[in-house]
């Protein structure tokens, strides 16, 4: 389990392969796909998932946002279908002692499967509690904090994700982002057996959540497969997950900035679902390496992504250039962000009242240090490029 900064910029990355630019001169891709076993997407979907809980075990817990009152049909659901309920309510992002409570109950309740409603930290808090309740030690000890390595997890209970967000992919991915308060850290914990078995993408559920809560977790899914699309571990797969979808996503962000739309409802919990397929399996770049460094001091991580990539996109593309190396991608990115925007990014996100960075957390002071911890944050190392501290440095200014 790797130590991260901070933030639920911290994803898993899964494959090795290179750009589809270099594929020509070595055809085979090595790939090794990670997904959820089984996924439910479209709208509707909610109503199956009761019945396929409660194949999954009699005795169950569901994780829930407070203001997720379909959590309450569920439950209702699974009684009516005889399983024995526990629900508890998380509130924030998942921390060590929230994660020892939520473990707790689950062994207490003698729980054989997990469900989680909710956003990204929710589902992380599922994750976590899905392979936790089952191993022995404490979730410090799984952390890996400690001078010992980390003892392996034994295998997770059955785990049901079902956002009501659409921007992490949470409900894709292999990881779990705990904060520890007391050292200023947040740490992903990770198994290939952590991903969900199954994920409801029901875009139902995000159906009218406000215009700022839409626009910071709409620019985390378009963040991620952006940054899926220029890893350094890109492959056919991902590049199919990614490409497909960058102008979709951007197109539906802009139409929720003005008016409440089912469709393109549809399209962004789409569009965060394929990012998580896509990130677990190609990686991300500097922007979540950024995010993982200046999450630590609070923030929304979807805003703090939406603020960086602009000026990612523009350092990175003058790194190319330097390297000698194809911008092919980065051009088209621009292109479909353009034609979907109906504008550039930056002018979009400043329209539309994104925090600034400095409103993150992440002023002039600290620039030197972030870009510094940011190089060595494990989201960085399949950028397409190589940077220097001053052309993450230049990042940080030039989105301010």
């Amino acid at each position: 389990m790797r130590r991260l900064g901070a933030g639920r910029s911290c994803h898993d990355v899964g494959l090795m392969s290179g750009h589809a630019e270099s594929l020509a001169s070595n055809p085979v891709a090595d790939i090794a796909f990670t997904a959820p076993a089984r996924c439910l997407i479209g709208r509707g979907a909610k109503d199956q998932v009761a019945a396929l809980v409660r194949e999954r075990g009699q005795k169950v817990l569901v994780l829930r946002s407070a203001s997720v009152l379909w959590a309450d049909v569920l439950i209702e659901e699974l009684d009516t279908l005889g399983a024995q309920v526990t629900s508890l309510t998380a509130r924030g992002e998942p921390t060590v002692d929230q994660v020892r409570d939520a473990v707790a109950r689950a062994r207490a309740s003698a729980a054989e499967c997990i469900v989680a409603i909710g956003g990204g930290a929710v589902i992380d808090l599922g994750k976590a509690v899905s392979g936790l309740c089952v191993s022995e030690g404490d979730v410090l000890d799984h952390l890996g904090l400690g001078p010992d390595p980390a003892p392996k997890l034994n295998a997770p209970l059955p785990f049901v994700a079902i956002p009501t967000t659409a921007g992490t992919g949470a409900e894709a991915t292999r990881n779990a982002v705990i904060g520890v308060p007391e050292q200023g850290l947040k740490i992903s914990l990770r198994d290939p057996r952590l991903v969900p078995d199954l994920a409801v993408v029901d875009a139902s559920l995000t159906d009218g959540l406000p215009k700022s809560l839409t626009l910071s977790t709409g620019l985390d899914a378009l963040t991620q497969l952006i940054e899926s699309y220029l890893s350094n571990r890109a492959n056919p797969v991902t590049d199919a997950l990614a490409r497909g979808m960058i102008g979709p996503a951007a197109a539906a962000l802009q139409t929720l900035m003005t008016r409440e739309d089912e469709t393109a409802r549809d399209t962004l919990a789409k569009a965060s679902y394929l990012s998580g397929l896509a990130l677990a399996n190609s990686g991300l770049g500097i922007v979540h390496g950024l995010a993982a460094v200046i999450g630590s001091r609070g923030g929304a991580h979807g805003a703090i992504c939406g603020r960086l990539l602009p000026a990612a996109l523009t350092v990175n593309h003058a790194a190319l250039i330097k390297a000698g190396r194809p911008t092919a991608r980065c051009e088209e990115i621009e292109r479909w962000l353009q034609d979907g925007l109906g504008m550039s990014l930056r002018p979009f996100i400043d329209r539309h009242g994104l925090a600034s960075l400095g409103a993150l957390h992440c002023g002039p002071p600290l620039w030197e240090e972030t870009a510094r911890n940011a190089l060595s944050a494990s989201s960085t190392q399949a950028n397409p490029v190589r940077l220097s501290v001053a052309e993450v440095h230049q990042i940080l200014k030039l989105s301010s």
